[in-house]
């Protein structure tokens, strides 16, 4: 296996190597940001090519809320450069936030409104209205699936369908561009998937998408590229299929705690690696056929799966994803 790496941000610095500048939709280089004597983000280097699904994921504490406020301009910064599709903040920021949507990650819709209102009033920040902002409406209302609901009040949505509408409200300027701070925490499964569907409808069309999100599942399955931060660093970037293949063993066994303490007791079956989270043991090898073996021999009961970008970030960070 290959070990981790003590200080990655040169993938992303080498993402910049290969790719056009005038094409990228993001460009940071040597961030920094220092709250109090202490570096909340230290240098950070990213190239996010334009059309690009980029995941920025860390602990809490990590940098990442940081490093998207320096982004979109509302914080202000220490070192270094940001500019987004080409412009450069602070400078440029009304100019930036023309052309961007943000999806927040908590909630921000104005309750003595309806739906409807909602999005006319945010599109009125844009300058908006008229015959082109009536068919715009109908459309979002048709990506979200809240054409039925669009002279509701705020209150009587369920959370996936406020989720929907932050969603549509970013897009109300068909911005390049759109932000996504943990947009589906706290949605169930059958909103999350609703919510994946339009997000990936947008990637098809050619929109570039940050994502921030405690799911590693969601990383996993919808972004291009994912940039690992810790201590204000990125620790390491990259396709999740390739942080897996470079940074985990391939196999994960699990056994509950007490039977990882039957299984260490005896050296002799001791794996090369193991972890613990919560009341679970896991192993991780690259032949799982003969730990098995052993855990069969022993009794233990045991399960197998392939390792994911969860295991990847345990393994850089030394969080739980939680923590």
């Amino acid at each position: 296996m290959t070990p981790p790496r003590a200080d990655a941000s040169l993938d992303a610095q080498g993402a910049r190597d290969t790719a056009d500048p005038a094409r990228l939709a993001i460009d940071i280089r040597n961030l920094r940001k220092v709250y109090n004597g202490t570096s909340a983000v230290d240098g950070i280097d990213l190239a996010i090519p334009s059309g690009e699904f980029f995941g920025l994921l860390g602990p809490n504490g990590a940098g990442k809320t940081t490093t998207l406020r320096m982004l979109l301009g509302l914080t202000p910064i220490d070192a270094g450069s940001v500019r987004v599709l080409g412009m450069s903040i602070p400078e440029q920021e009304r100019e930036i936030r023309a052309r961007l949507g943000v999806v927040p990650q908590f909630d921000t819709l104005d309750p003595d409104f309806t739906v409807e209102e909602n999005l006319l009033t945010y599109a009125s920040y844009f300058g908006l209205s008229g015959p082109v902002l009536a068919q715009r409406i109908e459309d979002l209302l048709g990506l979200a699936n809240l054409e039925a609901r669009r002279r509701s009040r705020i209150n009587t949505l369920s959370g996936g369908m406020k989720r929907r509408l932050t969603l549509a409200r970013a897009l109300i300027n068909q911005p390049e561009l759109v932000i996504l701070d943990e947009p589906t925490t706290g949605l169930d499964p059958q909103a999350r998937h609703h919510l994946w569907r339009q997000l990936r409808r947008l990637r098809e069309r050619g929109v570039t998408l940050v994502l921030t999100t405690h799911y590693m599942e969601e990383a996993e399955e919808l972004c291009d590229r994912i940039a690992i931060i810790d201590s204000g660093r990125i620790i390491a970037c990259d396709s999740p299929r390739a942080l897996i293949a470079a940074h985990v063993e391939p196999w994960v066994i699990s056994l509950n705690a007490d039977a990882a303490r039957r299984f260490i007791a005896d050296p002799s079956m001791l794996p090369a690696r193991m972890l613990e989270i919560a009341d679970s043991w896991l192993i991780y090898t690259a032949d799982p056929a003969a730990v098995r073996a052993e855990l069969d021999t022993a009794g233990l009961p045991h399960s197998t799966r392939a390792a994911n970008l969860e295991d990847v970030f345990l393994r850089l960070t030394g969080h739980d994803l939680r923590d």
